[in-house]
């Protein structure tokens, strides 16, 4: 047991370009790509990301989790001379780590400016909001260095956008830009500029903490099995889900607080 604590441990000693911050009393952890200039991310960083979104998952202290870049810049991509160095078979699980924003529990925020490439799109796309500023431009462009997506990009996209404008984005190695991705429907929402993307994460952040965090799981968790599941299982999903949350305190509160014209106090429980 002491060693898999170890390597844990080792693994998350040093964050290998980015930087967290954890602001327990607004209860939001934010997760800052930061490698100057273009915020490309690392080998490392990929299995960091994964582990990192399993902390988030239990720490009662973060409520919302915010991925975004420094410096006014999201993230140009991955680290790719440091790719020839990963062993043979290194990189086929890639997906698992980069779609860890996935598998959380709670909400997760990707806020974007100016590139959201390669890994970068990925990581936003396993996000479950994706608010961009004008001038961003999203792309999966691995196809123009004789490469393809590796960490779930080029199926995911053509889950939320179909074959025809998937082969037209992935298969081309376009840029779109943030209105247009907007348009297709891989963008939540497009703000004017950063000082407005600070201002919108911020209210994202505040809404769902004001929500029940056992209701805002559950829901995730059904949204996104449900996706891939016929209409009748994604009905059972749901219905089961439903029934568990009957009998919450987050329901009954709610409840309560609804009939007494009141803001609810939830627990997550």
């Amino acid at each position: 047991m002491t060693k898999y604590a170890q390597a844990r441990g080792e693994l998350l000693a040093e964050l290998d370009g980015m930087r967290l911050e954890v602001d327990a009393a607004k209860k939001v952890a934010t997760l800052t790509l930061d490698r100057p200039p273009l915020n490309i991310v690392s080998y490392k960083a990929r299995s960091q990301i994964g582990a990192l979104f399993e902390e988030f998952g239990r720490d009662p202290d973060v409520g919302v989790v915010v991925v975004r870049g420094a410096n006014g810049v999201y993230t140009s991509g991955g680290d790719v001379r440091g790719f020839f160095k990963v062993p043979r078979d290194g990189m086929s699980h890639l997906a698992w780590n980069i779609g860890a924003p996935e598998r959380c529990p709670k909400p997760v925020i990707c806020a974007m400016e100016k590139y959201a490439f390669g890994v970068g799109w990925e990581l936003a796309l396993a996000c479950d909001f994706r608010i961009a500023t004008k001038d961003t431009l999203v792309a999966l462009p691995e196809i123009t260095i004789g490469q393809m997506p590796g960490s779930g990009g080029s199926q995911r996209v053509l889950r939320m956008v179909g074959m025809t404008r998937a082969k037209d984005m992935v298969l081309m190695g376009r840029r779109l830009p943030a209105a247009e991705a907007h348009s297709w429907g891989l963008i939540t929402e497009v703000v004017e500029d950063s000082a407005a993307l600070d201002k919108t994460i911020a209210s994202y952040c505040a809404k769902l903490n004001a929500l029940s965090p056992l209701a805002l799981s559950s829901l995730k968790r059904v949204l996104n099995q449900g996706e891939d599941c016929s209409l009748e299982a994604s009905f059972d999903l749901e219905g089961h889900a439903y029934e568990k949350l009957r009998d919450s305190h987050d329901y009954k509160e709610g409840a309560e607080a609804f009939f007494e014209k009141r803001k609810p106090k939830y627990t997550g429980n």
